[in-house]
């Protein structure tokens, strides 16, 4: 019977197979590899739903549907902190941009990328071109290449356009601490990173970013994207965005509430604005999606609510056009809020970005189809499914006050975009149910008392019952014993498993480095390290046996590590700094530097730097172990002299000569007996290659560039000096340096 079975379904397939005219190209035209039938781009229901709330303005419906049905074109974003974006945006617009500009394949005129108009400094593109197109030609494969190459160092980052928009919206700057409640895949929170490091020159800024995700697995992803940026100044978690914990910091001997300067509430959601990209949701599109995800939206808004700091401003968005997932969702928590928070009018904050203002009116449907205009008009047998807080306030001087009409949402056919909403809150006063500010109480010794809460239905509580809920009022004990457990060793494990229920891998604990360890003071000595290097904020990843890496956190961060360690899961904070040296005694300093921090770590450091011309640089980046003669009389004067061990390599860019590379660069090397070399990462080493005019293509060696870090063919062999193949194993694979996880 299964080969029966097996043989009817094959049966269509094969028929089609013998018509190559018709039956072949309606399986090309689907686009769909395996011979998939295409998704055809309808919903009726769907149609229904908008038409009726008329959240399309009149007469453009159709160009709305047509936008929709239209792939979505790609965007890129340049990411980076400011000298080293600037000097990959001028790469883009003089080298590449330009030999696109008269190029034509198969007769037709290729579309030159183009900057958004609402994106500063020009740092975000979009471009229509397809991979298959960027096929066809060799100057576009050298483009298509350019791409994934920095995509993959990290200095480009492909993002939808209009998720660009939230971090532009919350005005960080660096000295704001951050809360990003759903963060993952981290594409909005490496913005966020920028943003803080604002100033290349101070190495740790005032603010942090605390990253969260739900989810454990999306957690490493956000890490990945995060690690690109090298911050000491951001910490990934693990928890329910709605029950997130709040935190507590020490400020001159006592503990205090942390509350954040800025939010950034990027709910989950239904996410029919992403019917471009994500085809799926023409077929599966319904909306018990939207009825069952406001709940949950609203006590994920109503904690981030609770957790701003006065004055401060929280984003929320969706990709979602549902007022069910949006208006209903603003409505609903400034009305819970009693005036402590309020919409702020962003019109004139992105110009160029057009969108419509938010609707005050709308209806909630079934997924049957059946329509409710009110609460009152929702049957008993409903109650479960749909909720009062969808609705429009009825009260209409207060619907009024709200001025949903500071929502902004975005139109696909407007811009050729994805659908997304935002809307901006800032925060007046404590929230109704908080008015006094949390307390810590560090005198009585007596156990905590905690009320027992629930996300569950927070959403339909009286504001006024909610005093207790996730303990925001309640006073926060700090016993001698868990001040004690906190700080032992400076160590901070993960939480207990009795206290919270962990999923995923077991982190291994952040051990800070004591002020009496006799590890340090080799390396200051060493490395010559000013005075004011917070060596406090040194920390490991073991509690037992050598510590072979070296992570460092800024002091606000490592605050936030000491205080909190029994409240929160922590997955990844810190940036490498030192990496052991298994040979390393016999140079006078067991650690050596890890490029990953060496622009943090770079201003403490005061001995062992080399400064190198372009062409030195072009040298230690192309050969593997060039002698001390390659290089400039003036690198060769001050490396000879150095002893073995790990250098700095320090290039200062010459404003007298335009056409050199415009950013420092810093890296890090070794000192052999007779040569040097660099420890660098394959992708940034091409960066920094491509940034100086050397074009590298694939895994072959173009103009003396080694790409698969194999020495370049020379009579002479440099020797092997100590510790380097430990190290060049280390540089070519920067993921075998890493810790275990």
């Amino acid at each position: 019977m299964g080969r029966r079975a097996r043989g009817r379904r094959l049966q269509p397939q094969a028929e089609g197979a013998e018509d190559d005219t018709e039956g072949g190209r309606k399986r090309d035209q689907a686009g769909w590899e395996g011979g998939y039938p295409e998704i055809i781009k309808e919903n009726k229901l769907f149609e229904h739903y908008y038409q009726e709330l008329k959240i399309v303005p009149e007469g453009e419906w159709d160009q709305f549907m047509d936008a929709l049905r239209e792939p979505l074109p790609a965007t890129l974003r340049i990411t980076g902190y400011k000298s080293h974006a600037k000097e990959i945006l001028h790469c883009l617009k003089n080298r590449y941009f330009k030999e696109l500009e008269d190029l034509e394949v198969d007769g037709q005129k290729v579309e030159v990328p183009q900057p958004l108009s609402w994106y500063p400094e020009e740092l975000a593109w979009h471009t229509n071109l397809s991979r298959k197109i960027l096929r066809k030609s060799p100057l576009l494969a050298k483009f298509h290449q350019f791409l994934v190459s920095e995509t993959e160092c990290g200095n480009i980052s492909r993002q939808e356009a209009v998720s660009m928009i939230p971090p532009l919206l919350l005005n960080v700057e660096p000295h704001h601490k951050i809360l990003d409640m759903c963060a993952a895949p981290g594409s909005k929170t490496t913005q966020l990173i920028e943003m803080l490091h604002a100033d290349m020159s101070v190495p740790f800024p005032e603010g942090f970013v605390i990253a969260n995700d739900v989810d454990n697995k999306r957690c490493y992803l956000l890490v990945h994207q995060a690690k690109r940026l090298s911050s000491p100044c951001i910490m990934v978690v693990n928890h329910d965005a709605s029950s997130i914990p709040r935190l507590t910091v020490d400020v001159d001997g006592r503990k205090e509430i942390l509350f954040y300067d800025r939010i950034l509430c990027d709910v989950p959601c239904s996410g029919d604005g992403t019917m471009r990209k994500n085809i799926d949701v023409w077929k599966k599109w319904t909306t018990l999606n939207s009825l069952q995800l406001h709940g949950l939206q609203l006590r994920i808004a109503t904690r981030g609510a609770e957790q701003l700091a006065e004055g401060g401003r929280m984003v929320y968005s969706t990709c979602s056009l549902n007022p069910v997932e949006d208006e209903a969702v603003i409505a609903a928590l400034l009305e819970k809020s009693d005036g402590a928070l309020e919409l702020a009018d962003v019109s004139a904050e992105l110009p160029g970005l057009k969108w419509m203002p938010g609707v005050s009116k709308w209806k909630v449907m079934t997924r049957d189809g059946q329509w409710f205009a009110s609460w009152d008009e929702v049957p008993q047998g409903r109650h479960t499914q749909v909720r009062p807080t969808m609705f429009p306030p009825k009260d209409l001087e207060r619907l009024q006050a709200m001025h949903l009409e500071r929502c902004l949402r975005i139109l696909p056919h407007h811009q050729n975009t994805g659908g997304f909403f935002v809307a901006v809150l800032v925060k007046k006063a404590s929230m109704p149910w908080n008015k006094r500010q949390p307390k810590v109480q560090c005198k009585s010794l007596e156990p905590r008392k905690t009320t027992a809460s629930s996300s569950v239905g927070a959403t339909e509580r009286n504001p006024g019952d909610r005093s207790e809920l996730d303990g925001d009022s309640e006073v926060t004990q700090c016993t001698e014993s868990t001040e004690l457990n906190e700080k032992k060793d400076g160590v901070c494990g993960p939480p207990p498993s009795k206290k919270m229920k962990l999923f995923g891998f077991k982190e291994d604990p952040f051990v800070f480095i004591p002020e009496d360890d006799p590890l340090f003071p080799p390396i200051e000595k060493f490395y010559a390290l000013d005075p004011s290097f917070p060596r406090m904020n040194l920390l490991t990843r073991t509690t037992e046996g050598k510590k072979r890496q070296l992570y460092m956190v800024s002091k606000e961060l490592r605050n936030v590590l000491l205080n909190n360690s029994e409240k929160m899961k922590v997955i990844n904070t810190g940036i490498k700094v030192w990496c052991r040296n298994n040979s390393g005694e016999e140079f006078d300093c067991a650690f050596r530097l890890a490029q990953e921090g060496i622009y943090t770590l770079y201003p403490f450091i005061n001995s062992r730097i080399i400064t190198v011309s372009m062409e030195d640089v072009k040298t230690l980046l192309t050969q593997e172990n060039p002698f001390f003669r390659k290089l400039s009389s003036e690198a060769y004067s001050q490396v000879k002299d150095l002893a073995k061990g790990s250098v700095v390599l320090k290039y200062e860019p010459d404003s007298a000569n335009p056409d050199a590379l415009q950013c420092p660069i810093v890296l890090c090397g070794w000192r052999g007996k007779a040569s040097i070399r660099t420890f660098v990462p394959k992708n940034e080493r091409l960066h920094y290659l491509r940034m100086m005019g050397l074009e590298v293509l694939g895994e072959k060696k173009k103009d003396g560039v080694v790409l698969n870090n194999e020495s370049v063919d020379s009579p002479e062999q440099p020797e092997n000096d100590e510790g380097a193949e430990q190290i060049a194993q280390e540089a070519c694979d920067p993921a075998a340096a890493e810790p275990s996880r």
